[in-house]
């Protein structure tokens, strides 16, 4: 029986978190770590799902007949992995009507490489790979399932860091040479807890901003931290970028708010709250994190692709 194999990249976004949604210039960074989706047609007319965490352990899975795709699948909440998974396929399926088509039934494996509480984009790179496989867009599955600015659907087709705008609605995707030459001094810290992201851009769009100048001022930012090449300009400009997004979102930044004695520049990625940081200084970051209760400490070489 003939067998596919996908894979997507996970992402982090390092500059324009909130602001891409309004149509900031971002900088996004693809990682090593990510998600594959294995096919393999049955002749059982069925589609058997499971899918696989990074340490090999099923989390979650399902079987159903094939031919209830045949009827678009509506659901107003997505209150379980299931809905959520056949929400996903029905949308792909109503992309590409071929899609899940005919006598045959598939048996699907998923793996990610990260654990799935480290925000790196379980969902995303699922989108990606299905994407792939339904052979569709996979910006037009995310918008018509999720929310979000398509940069995390960036990162899973690219291995280089990107530039990433929206442009009246249109993913604007643009490989960026970002290679600091202070890398060694850039850690990226998980604060031990999952953010949702869908939770934070609800927040955000309470906000009654000036979207124009704020959209304007991190898109600088975004283009003067891309091109940086001294570690000191380069925390200068994460500090400015978390001070801007402080003010916006009436939150105190992680810098302050956790660990005020840092020698250095803390950013927070992606939503506020919770997922990963960004370390950036000349002290032994590992030491000081690990002696605050943070285990998960990962050296930039290693995270970005």
């Amino acid at each position: 029986m003939m067998a596919k194999q996908f894979y997507s990249n996970g992402k982090l976004l390092l500059t324009g978190e909130y602001a891409v949604l309004d149509g900031a210039l971002s900088l996004a960074l693809p990682t090593h770590y990510g998600q594959s989706l294995h096919v393999k047609e049955i002749e059982d007319p069925k589609l058997l799902w499971k899918s696989q965490d990074d340490k090999g352990a099923t989390w979650f899975e399902m079987g159903m007949d094939i031919p209830s795709w045949s009827v678009y699948y509506e659901l107003s909440e997505r209150k379980s992995v299931k809905d959520t998974l056949i929400k996903i396929l029905s949308v792909a399926k109503a992309l590409n009507p071929k899609f899940l088509q005919g006598a045959k039934g598939y048996q699907v494996e998923t793996k990610l490489d990260f654990p799935k509480d480290w925000g790196l984009g379980s969902s995303s790179t699922l989108i990606n790979n299905i994407a792939q496989w339904a052979q569709i867009d996979p910006f037009q599955l995310l918008w018509e399932t999720f929310s979000g600015s398509g940069y995390d659907i960036a990162c899973a087709q690219s291995d280089h860091p990107i530039l990433y705008q929206l442009k009246n609605q249109n993913p604007h995707v643009q490989k960026v040479d970002f290679n600091p030459p202070f890398q060694e001094h850039l850690f990226f810290v998980y604060r031990n807890r999952k953010q949702d992201s869908r939770e934070g851009i609800a927040q955000y769009r309470k906000t009654t901003i000036e979207t124009s100048d704020f959209v304007h001022r991190v898109t600088g930012i975004t283009q003067r931290v891309s091109t940086s090449k001294s570690l000191s300009e380069f925390n200068a400009l994460i500090t400015e970028h978390e001070n801007l997004l402080a003010t916006i979102l009436k939150l105190v930044p992680v810098k302050e708010s956790l660990f005020p004695d840092f020698n250095g520049a803390i950013k927070s990625l992606g939503a506020w709250g919770g997922d990963f940081i960004l370390a950036s200084g000349k002290e032994d970051i590992i030491s000081y994190f690990k002696e605050k209760g943070y285990d998960t400490i990962i050296p930039y070489s290693e995270m970005v692709l």
